[in-house]
């Protein structure tokens, strides 16, 4: 089972499926904590998701860089989607 997805995680399609899936769990994390908490903790924690969002977003971008030179077919993450849904 594991090394079945460890295979999974070997397509770019897939692993930037999954960073979109922790920019978009840390995003609401960060609303839901600058609707939620209150005072110093909410100020803290708003700003911690954002930052984790903003750097996921950045590896994810480097990665993508990475990607474009090899001879994969990626279409992006709307396409991998698709595919995964069918």
């Amino acid at each position: 089972m594991v090394a079945n997805t460890f295979r999974t995680l070997a397509d770019f399609g897939s692993r930037s499926l999954l960073t979109h899936a922790f920019m978009a769990g840390a995003f609401v994390g960060a609303l839901a904590s600058a609707l939620v908490l209150d005072g110093q903790l909410q100020v803290v924690s708003f700003v911690a998701f954002v930052n984790f969002t903003a750097g996921v977003w950045v590896c994810q971008a480097i990665h993508s860089l990475g990607n474009s030179y090899t001879d994969d077919d990626y279409q992006g993450v709307l396409r991998t989607i698709l595919d995964h849904g069918n």
